[in-house]
């Protein structure tokens, strides 16, 4: 479990802080009687500590007059397209970067990064090569919760961002600089952090799209502060010429968006310049997604698509861009919250017919998840959901960990032989990141589960609280070894696959004809291996059987969804006129009788 402490201000940088922790102390003395010791005038000197490369970040009172908790990054750059803050990623195409946590860190004390701070790629400030580079620091400021479980923590709540800590508002970070580095001549760099990062502006609205935002009861009793859910709204066509229609509800999961961008009104920008896809190999790329988002506009607004709400909630909260939607020991009750507050304002608010018949979900990667989560903790309250690439629905493939069976998150377990277990990868299979890899990533982001990342994500929504209050570790973060007693707590709480089988009898009946989960053969994050996994159970079950579909993409990244026509960077661009259509079938095939099937119609 990592530990956290306050940051030794004034330390020399030879002392520096390793992942939060103080370094080790030096070995004890020999006795006495084991060696007289020299007359204290003849006594050596205590040698200095060997000088070395480092860092001093430190902020003025300009920027805040009070003592700041937080994250202080150092960012190291070879490429001048953008701010250094701006490049980082567990890929292979990001920069270097070092953190450390500074805990009340006053206005010009100086938060320090040394030999022994921990970084990503290269561990070490002493592995990186000698040369130019443009360096930028960041302060990621927390904030103290006093929650209702008893639990003090500081945590980075999210200002409107989206939980990315290179763009959130409130951030102080410093002029881009060149430096010239050479490990052979250590050298004290010092750094202020001269800017704050401004508030986000609110986006518009517009005929079509509206925002709303809530305050949640549940919510803000669980983090002793006021919590926000909020939401885009897509309203149909006609929804202000027909007052006493009444329309099913869709509900897009995924992360957080600030905006609905595959949405446009207005035509592609003549002036937008194009740019390229890494991902999809494909140049114009930007282009390619204005076209698709004006293109849904005009499907929308067509005479014969389905009217239907659809919506995109806003959950972002103190660990991530999203809480994944259920209720959890480290981030509170959100399921709840987004079932009993969030969806029946809007239900009310924007005349949807609120009835589990006329309710649907889909989504993609997270999205995918929560789809499958919130059909299976909420049968009743759905109707069907269509879940592309879903994170893990089994957490015997947990990416290419078994939680249950294996021993060490990082290598196999084999005697003579360790092979590390990748978690990304391209459609040809090659290996852009280990599991270790996107562990030290996290880890160098933030200690104690406060990366804003995947894995720790994952961790907040499945883990139970440590003694600390923070989550508790899956696996340790530096070694690999795994928490079996953890895994259980996942198993029985939040493994999907698990609890279908364990409770098919009384779920079977409710989720009959609702599953549909579509995934690449070759996704990214290796998440089809999960849906073997629940395809092999679903395809088994009877009393009742589950009636849903599973399909797989050949050859295709993350994140397919089931459209074998299209290519996966067009395909993932027409989620609602792919599944629109199938949820308009399932709505006439398994409406109640009597129910309400033509004021939307029009």
């Amino acid at each position: 479990m990592n530990r956290i402490v306050p940051l030794a201000l004034g330390a020399t940088l030879s002392t520096s802080l390793v992942l939060g922790c103080p370094a080790q102390p030096p070995p004890a003395a020999p006795p006495a009687a084991a060696q007289p010791s020299p007359p204290s005038a003849a006594r050596a000197p205590a040698p200095s500590p060997a000088p070395s490369l480092g860092f001093a970040v430190s902020f003025p009172e300009s920027q805040s007059r009070e003592p700041l908790d937080g994250r202080v990054y150092v960012v190291l750059s070879n490429d001048d397209a953008r701010e250094p803050r701006l490049q980082i990623s567990v890929g292979l195409k990001t920069q270097q970067i070092f953190g450390v946590d500074a805990e009340g860190l006053a206005p010009g004390k100086e938060a320090l990064i040394g030999a022994k701070t921990l970084g990503f790629p290269r561990a070490s400030l002493a592995d990186v090569p000698a040369g130019t580079y443009t360096v930028q620091a960041v302060l990621h400021r927390y904030e103290t919760f006093h929650r209702s479980d008893g639990h003090t923590v500081k945590l980075p709540m999210d200002r409107g961002e989206g939980q990315h800590w290179e763009e959130a508002p409130g951030n102080l970070y410093s002029t881009p600089r060149k430096i010239t580095v050479d490990p052979a001549k250590p050298e004290t760099f010092r750094i202020e952090l001269d800017h704050v990062i401004p508030p986000i502006a609110p986006p518009a609205e517009t005929k079509y799209v509206k925002h709303e935002r809530i305050q949640s009861a549940l919510l803000t009793k669980f983090w002793g502060r006021p919590m926000f859910l909020g939401a885009h709204v897509i309203l149909p066509e006609g929804f202000d010429k027909h007052p006493n229609a009444r329309y099913p509800l869709v509900i897009s999961h995924g992360h957080f968006m600030h905006d609905i961008d595959y949405f446009r009104e207005a035509p592609p920008d003549p002036n937008l310049k194009p740019d390229y896809s890494d991902r999809f190999r494909l140049a114009g790329y930007n282009r390619i997604v204005q076209e698709s988002a004006h293109q849904l506009y005009k499907d929308w607004t067509s005479p014969k698509f389905p009217r239907m709400i659809l919506i995109e909630i806003q959950h972002a909260n103190p660990y991530y861009d999203d809480s994944y939607a259920v209720n959890s020991k480290n981030l509170g009750p959100y399921g709840d919250a987004i079932m009993d507050e969030l969806i029946p304002y809007l239900e009310k608010k924007y005349r949807a017919i609120g009835q589990g018949w006329a309710r649907f979900a889909y989504g993609g990667s997270t999205g995918g998840w929560e789809a499958l989560a919130v059909q299976t903790f909420y049968p009743d309250r759905f109707n069907g959901i269509w879940a592309a690439c879903p994170d893990p629905v089994d957490f015997r493939d947990y990416m290419t960990v078994d939680v249950y069976g294996h021993k060490n998150a990082f290598y196999t377990d084999d005697y003579w032989k360790k092979v590390a277990r990748p978690s990304m990868r391209n459609y040809l299979g090659h290996v852009s990141a280990t599991i270790e890899d996107a562990s030290r990533y996290e880890l160098v982001l933030g200690t104690r589960g406060r990366s804003g990342e995947q894995l720790d994500i994952w961790q907040a929504v499945f883990s139970p609280a440590g003694a600390d209050g923070y989550p508790k570790d899956i696996w340790d973060k530096q070694t690999g070894v795994i928490d079996h007693d953890v895994a259980t707590y996942w198993r029985d709480h939040y493994d999907l696959s698990h609890i279908l089988q364990r409770d098919w009898a009384t779920l079977g009946p409710k989720v009959r004809g609702k599953i549909h989960i579509y995934v690449g053969d070759m996704d990214n994050f290796y998440l089809n291996n999960a849906v073997y996994r629940i395809e092999e159970f679903l395809k088994k079950t009877s009393n009742p059987p589950y009636e849903g579909e599973v399909d797989y993409g050949d050859r295709a990244e993350h994140c397919w969804n089931g459209d074998h026509t299209r290519p996966n960077a067009l395909s993932r661009l027409r989620y609602p006129q792919l599944y629109f259509p199938k949820i308009m079938d399932r709505i006439r095939k398994s409406a109640p009788r009597g129910s309400d099937l033509k004021s939307f119609q029009y």
